[in-house]
């Protein structure tokens, strides 16, 4: 078996991937126009290789540089996001931020003609050709392989509440689907993806892997698309729950809520802790139930199991890690949570512009290319 080493890092490096939807500015449909855009940002933007094309054509992933807090965040992607809403624009399109997109379908999407999109295809057939899905990946680092197995393995019950935070895919193929984030759904049709297997160190994912690539179950690590999982050569925990938010401001809020978290495991582990026992049927109750309510969910507490609802849940958490926002520098972030569960969630945005204008265009006039302040 091929031998797998984590690079871990000697501080917690941040960093944020956005996969964003590209829409024609005049049909507002999603539009096959990736080629063109990271064509243009080649020739306009100081990172072009921040810009990365993904499985269907009508979307885009911008990556941050490799950051020590949630402010160097904001500075490193509302820069590369300036550039791209102006390649964008030059050729015809505009940014759409949110899980789904409320009325194209998947069937009228155009693959990347790269060779890893095209086996992957070819492999998964229409559980890949489906997945016209966007969502917010936050990678924090960590000194250890086996540290960040631990800490994969203890985030996974806050995992429904970045869920619930961060649902913004109530639209499916034009159709209502009912829940808050339906790209939760789709994304659970990849046999490598959902809520992580159970491992207890860093040699048993290593064995993990390596009995899938040898079995032929999958060609490659990067063929697992998990909730979270540890990433061998960015030496970070990276957490992959959420739909890609509405907004710039619940991007860098989601951010410091991840940091704070990986931060808290972090120390837990090394001043050494008893490994709380949350069943795995547990997480996956509180995962549909955060698809299907958003921030209106009411989610079992793992400790006393209680059923208790996500803005209380989420008060608790934060007011816990307040502490550790101020060490990491992003209190005001971390806050920044609580307001979200005080408004409504942008899957309730997208239901209200339908209710008043009757046409699913409006929703995606109202709330693409927010603002990036």
């Amino acid at each position: 078996m091929a031998k797998l080493s984590f690079n871990g890092n000697t501080s917690q490096t941040l960093g944020v991937e956005l996969e964003l939807g590209i829409i024609d500015e005049n049909t507002l449909d999603l539009t096959s126009a990736s080629n063109q855009i990271l064509e243009r940002l080649q020739e306009t933007a100081p990172e072009s290789n921040c810009y990365k094309h993904e499985l269907v054509q009508s979307c885009v992933e911008v990556i941050s540089g490799v950051c020590s807090n949630v402010g160097e965040i904001q500075d490193d992607l509302g820069g590369k996001l300036v550039h791209l809403r102006e390649a964008a624009g030059h050729c015809g399109a505009k940014l759409w931020w949110a899980g789904t997109h409320p009325f194209s379908f998947w069937e009228n999407q155009h693959t990347t003609e790269d060779p890893r999109y095209i086996s992957l295809v070819k492999l998964l057939q229409q559980m890949a050709r489906r997945l016209v899905t966007f969502g917010m990946h936050v990678h924090v680092g960590v000194d250890s392989g086996d540290k960040a197995v631990m800490i994969c393995d203890r985030i996974m019950q806050h995992l429904p509440t970045l869920l619930a935070l961060s649902a913004s895919s109530p639209y499916w193929q034009n159709q209502d689907t009912g829940l808050e984030s339906y790209r939760t759904k789709l994304m659970e049709g990849l046999p490598t993806a959902g809520l992580p297997s159970l491992m207890r160190n860093w040699s048993e994912y290593v064995w993990l892997v390596n009995h899938m690539i040898d079995t032929g179950f999958i060609n490659s690590i990067r063929e697992i698309w998990w909730d979270v999982r540890p990433h061998h050569n960015f030496g970070t925990v990276e957490v992959r729950m959420c739909d890609m938010p509405g907004s710039m401001d619940h991007v860098l809020a989601l951010t410091a809520l991840v940091q704070c978290l990986v931060n808290f495991l972090s120390d837990e582990i090394d001043e050494g802790a008893y490994q709380f026992d949350c069943h795995p049927m547990m997480v996956r109750q509180n995962k549909w139930r955060a698809a299907r309510y958003g921030i209106d969910a009411r989610l079992v507490d793992a400790r006393d199991y209680r059923v208790v609802p996500v803005r209380e849940t989420v008060n608790t958490l934060v007011d816990q890690l307040q502490g550790i926002s101020q060490d990491l520098g992003c209190e005001s972030e971390l806050l920044l949570v609580k307001e979200i569960t005080a408004g409504a969630s942008f899957a309730t945005r997208q239901r209200e512009i339908l209710s008043r204008s009757g046409d699913p265009k409006s929703i995606v006039s109202e709330l693409c290319d927010p603002c990036l302040s």
